[in-house]
């Protein structure tokens, strides 16, 4: 038995790896922007600031992964979008400091490398990264049997973008009477699918059966509508001027969330009437029977980002996000 075979004997493929490798090229193509100056492959990826377009850039990071969602993509047997889940959780997070992304790298390490699978997931990724805006530039793809089961596979993603020092939002121009203006969310996102899942096993429910709010989509399918990247809309608002602050809405909700970017001594009122609650999570609350302060504090309940602007640039920050496909409400 040569090297290599003993190896793939004791569970780990590396011809495998390379050969995903190269079938992913024309997806990770397909995300170069400027500033781009690697592909994948390499041992480090390189990414050029002066070429990207800035000339005194702060650089803002940021590092998430998409949770016990993955559960349900197991269940569902469907891992088209959740590579756009990972995306979103990390670059979302940089556009509140007023950033850009420009680079995305994943890791993805599973018990037992099954191309078809990584191979969704990662063009999902490059997906997600061309809604974006950023490059994926580099990653890691990991076959660790004895540490994950057979089928598990988990994700992480690292994205880091870039501002000039003086377009950075801190949130200290936030000041009393700023208006709160909400971005529609597309569903759950990525957070509270412990809870998720814990209610859909107490429902009886398979993740192939009919959703109970959305009848016409299997239940997992509905579950797994990737979050939303809100990246260029706020990005383009934030260019029109006004805006103070934003709030990127994930675990914790609206309640944990947008004090976070608050001066302090201020707070917010936010009247929950301002927006339809979507479907979604009135089955959960119903089915789960939870109550508004567990509702409010494990997800989003329709509004996936928050954006705190000047008042006198309220109407024309609405009109900027909803020109870039937001829906938008006047939320306090």
């Amino acid at each position: 038995m040569s090297d290599t075979d003993a190896y793939r004997a004791a569970g780990v493929d590396i011809d495998a790896a390379n050969r995903l490798i190269a079938r992913l090229g024309p997806a990770v193509d397909s995300t170069r922007r400027p500033g781009t100056v690697s592909g994948i492959g390499g041992f480090g990826a390189l990414f050029d600031l002066k070429a990207a377009g800035y000339r005194d850039p702060i650089l803002v990071s940021g590092t998430d992964g998409v949770g016990t969602k993955l559960k349900v993509a197991l269940a569902a047997d469907r891992f088209d979008t959740i590579g756009i889940d990972l995306v979103a959780m990390c670059a979302n997070d940089l556009v509140v400091q007023g950033a850009e992304p420009l680079f995305f790298l994943d890791y993805y390490a599973t018990g037992r490398l099954q191309p078809a699978v990584a191979e969704a997931v990662i063009a999902g990724i490059a997906e997600g990264c061309r809604r974006a805006g950023c490059a994926l530039i580099g990653g890691e793809t990991a076959e660790l049997p004895g540490l994950y089961a057979a089928d598990d596979f988990d994700l992480a993603g690292f994205c880091v973008g870039a501002v000039e020092r003086d377009g950075l939002i801190t949130g200290d121009a936030v000041t009393p009477g700023d208006v709160v203006l909400g971005l529609a969310a597309d569903g759950v996102h990525s957070n509270g699918f412990s809870l998720v899942r814990r209610i859909v096993d107490d429902a009886g429910l398979g993740y192939g059966d009919a959703a109970p709010f959305e009848p016409d989509r299997p239940l997992g399918e509905a579950l797994l509508t990737p979050t939303r990247l809100y990246v260029r809309s706020c990005l383009a608002a934030v260019a029109a001027g006004g805006v103070h602050a934003l709030a990127h809405i994930t675990g914790g909700g609206l309640v944990d969330n947008v004090p976070r970017v608050l001066p302090a001594g201020l707070g917010v009122i936010i009247d929950a009437g301002a927006w339809p609650v979507p479907p979604v999570f009135r089955w959960l609350r119903a089915a789960g029977r939870l109550s508004d302060a567990d509702m409010l504090k494990t997800f989003n309940c329709g509004i996936g980002m928050v954006v705190i602007v000047g008042a006198d640039a309220a109407e024309d920050s609405a009109a900027v996000l909803a020109e870039q496909g937001e829906t938008v409400y006047r939320i306090g």
